[in-house]
Order: C-alpha cells, then structure tokens, then sequence
C-alpha cells in the first residue's frame, strides 16, 4: 500500500475531509475554522477544506459555551459534528457544557438519545503563558461519558480521529501544540517531528489500545503526547547506561489499556509515568493507584511520577524549561527505581 509521509495537522486534515466525504452528516463547527485565505483554525488543521465543503466548515463567534451547545444539538439530532477550540485552556468556558450535558445525556435518556461528537483541543505548555498551556486530561479523567484519547503521532492522529468520528459516543481528543508539525504562519518553537507514513487507504486506531513504543524488560515508562516523545529520549540515555525501559504510550486515557500496562508491569517490576500536568491528581496518580491496587505483588518499587510542578505554567522561557519534565528527568526517576531491589 502506497504511503505519504505527514504531520500531525496535515493528517488530521486528511482524515477530517475523508470522514466528511464518507458520511454527510460529518461537519466541522469552531472559531475561525474555514475562513477563505486564513490558517484553518488555530494550527492550520481545516486550513482549505472549505474549498471544497462550504458551509460544512461552520465559522463561529468566539464563543467556546456556545459552538458546544451547538455541536450538542446538531449532535442529538443525529449529525456527526467535529468542534475545535483554539486552546484546551477554553474548554473551562464550556464547562457545563461539556460536564452537564454532552457527557451525561446519553445517560440521563437511558440510552435513547446519543452524542456521537469529537471535540478536538490543542494542548501543552508552548511560550504563551499559565491561561493558554494547561494540560487539560485531568480535568476530564474523572468525568464518566467522554472518551479521552491523545495522539503522539500523525499515524495516530487520523486514525483515532476517524475511529472517534465513527463512535457513538463523545470523543475529546487532545493534540499537543508542539507535536503538529504546522508550516508557515503556525510553526512552533521547539516542535516535535511527529509525523509518520500515512497509508493511501482507509484505516482507523481503535480507542482504547495503547501501543509500546519501545520495548524493555527493567522499567516500565509510560507517556502520552509530547511526554511520550520524551520518554522514547529517555530510554535512548537509559540503554547506553545499561538500564532496558520499556516505553508505554497509552494513546487512549478513556478507556485505558490496563491490559498493556499491567502486561508491562508484571515483566519489569518499575513503573515511571509521565505527564506534563502538575502532579498532583493527575494522571500518574491514577496508574499508581491502580497499580498498587492490581499489581502489588510484581511491584519492586514504588511507582515513580514525573510531573510538572504544582503551579500554573510560567511564560519566562528559562522558567517554561524548568517546568516541564525532559529526558534526563525521566531518566533519573528510572535510575532511582533501578537502586531499589
């Protein structure tokens, strides 16, 4: 099967536009998503698809509450709607949105009524300050009714887009600034190659399958987004140093892949995670619960988290370096479980 080479924003393009032009109730709704000679959105994901989908693109006022509400609708009347915030941050204006409505709906109507949208929100933490560089999974971990996933590749991007526009249930996926891999205007300093060969066919990543991005037998690392990039960096320092870590990327927060992991887990003894969010209550938290919980007796060591610190993101750069975990961070929390026997 032939193959092309794309970032994360130009394969989600492509995977929008062939879901849009596979089922017609599939549209685009967000804030300057489908402007003629415009960037497409925030980080240039629609940029052009309104030449050839119109009114399908749906250019909003800058009102996060109110596009939510209306994918909600369009939603409960049977369309497939794809929102787009420009910032996860702004999630928070669509709170009740989001929390009261979208994910409950289906549950309050027993199942007759159903909300098969995606919410698409750029997260991570990229020069611009504590109000548009939260990592938002965790406010939305807890919350039963939305499907989480968190691509870390242009190969995952479009596949879970396609699945999560298939699904028949709320889908909020995550996509980090740093990892889109965005030409012209929207470049981003200190981005991520992510990119990947896209096959020329059809092809979906199922939701809720993790994958191991490296494989190991004294550590288990487990990463999403850009963490997972820099997870891989820290096993590359950790092999030459002897130590074998074996790299987890989940690629789905809801549902989890506790299968992968606790696979993992049972082999290696070590657990590191990693996340760019403050520690606390975040997602490490959660596996290290879970796994003191399950897997207590294959454990040879606490669970170690890698974490932000518990404050908002600063916008000084030697300050935004010191805040967010790096390779040698990561390794370090694995050469720690390693003196423990």
């Amino acid at each position: 099967m032939n193959a092309r080479h794309l970032g994360i924003a130009e394969a989600l393009r492509e995977g929008i536009a062939e879901e849009m032009r596979r089922d017609a109730r599939v549209f685009c709704i967000g804030e300057d998503i489908g402007i003629p000679g415009g960037w497409g959105g925030a980080f240039t994901v629609t940029l052009g698809l309104e030449k050839e989908f119109g009114e399908r693109l749906v250019n909003t006022p800058i009102s996060e509450a109110g596009l939510t509400g209306a994918a909600l609708g369009a939603a409960l009347m049977g369309m497939r709607p794809i929102a787009d915030v420009q910032y996860a941050d702004f999630l928070f204006c669509a709170m009740d949105q989001m929390a009261n409505q979208v994910a409950k709906m289906r549950y309050m109507s027993g199942g007759r009524l159903q909300v098969a949208m995606v919410m698409r929100a750029p997260v991570g933490v990229t020069g611009r300050g504590s109000q548009h560089a939260q990592m938002m999974e965790p406010y939305f971990l807890p919350l039963p009714g939305i499907k989480i996933v968190c691509p870390s590749t242009a190969y995952d991007a479009k596949g879970l887009l396609k699945s999560a526009v298939r699904d028949g249930n709320p889908v909020l996926m995550f996509e980090h600034k740093l990892l889109y891999g965005s030409k012209g205007p929207r470049t981003e300093t200190g981005a991520i190659d992510a990119s990947s060969d896209i096959p020329e066919g059809d092809y979906t990543v199922p939701i809720g399958k993790g994958v191991i991005r490296r494989a190991g037998s004294e550590v288990t690392i487990i990463a999403t987004l850009l963490m997972a990039h820099r997870a891989q960096e820290a096993a590359l320092i950790l092999e030459r140093e002897g130590i074998s870590a074996e790299v987890i990327d989940p690629r789905s927060l809801v549902p989890f892949d506790w299968e992968l992991v606790k696979e993992s887990v049972a082999k290696t003894g070590r657990v590191v995670t990693v996340e760019e969010s403050p520690r606390r209550g975040g997602l490490g938290a959660e596996i290290a619960a879970t796994l003191v919980e399950d897997m207590i007796d294959f454990l040879v060591a606490p669970v170690k988290r890698v974490a932000a610190p518990d404050t908002p993101a600063p916008f000084s750069p030697p300050m935004e370096k010191f805040y967010i975990p790096d390779a040698e961070r990561i390794a370090q929390a694995a050469r720690d479980l390693m003196e423990i026997s």
